[in-house]
Parts: C-alpha cells; structure tokens; sequence
C-alpha cells in the first residue's frame, strides 16, 4: 500500500493536483517520552512531481516539513486521461512513488 494519497479536480483553467504522504518527518531533535533518548532523524529529503512523465518540479526538503506532510500543484495543461506521478526519498535511503490519472 502506498503512503501517498493523490486527488485532482479540474477548474475552469487549471487541473488542481492534492497529495498527502504518510511519513513521520522526525528532525532528529524531539526526546522520546519513555527513554530520554534522541529520535533519529528520519525525513523526506526529495519529493518529485511528474506530469505525463515529464518532471514539472523536484524539491529538496529538509527536517523542518510537518509529520503527514500535504502539498498542491497547479496544472495549466492538463486533460482527461492525463498522468500525475509523485515520488519521494527520505534521508534513510526509503522511497515510494504513486501515479494518478487526471479525470
């Protein structure tokens, strides 16, 4: 099962492309509660946004991003049956990529 949700609505002159990721976006800061301990970091360094195989945007993110992270994008050309895929790699080497058809 993938940790990424994507939606998409088509406006008058724009598609609007929603997606949230399932990740914990740890900073390596926080203190467990039980042990006192540092949490290792763990976060999404580079999320990618493809439309029809073209990349339309790459990010480099770093540990400041919220848990769940939720992002948007605007899509000026986008038609009925066209394809969104979005990407992402953490920090600890995991990633995970899910595609969407434009209705």
């Amino acid at each position: 099962m993938s940790s990424i949700k994507i939606r998409s609505k088509r406006l008058a002159d724009f598609t609007l492309v929603r997606t949230l990721i399932a990740h914990p976006m740890e900073t390596g800061k926080r203190k467990d509660e039980e042990t006192g301990e540092l949490v290792a970091a763990h976060f999404i360094q580079t999320l990618s946004f493809k439309h029809n195989d073209q990349l339309m945007s790459q990010c480099q993110m770093g540990f400041g991003v919220s848990k769940n992270p939720f992002f948007s994008f605007h899509i000026k050309s986008a038609q009925p049956g066209d394809k969104v895929t979005i990407s992402w790699e953490d920090n600890l080497g995991y990633q995970d990529t899910a595609e969407h058809i434009i209705r």
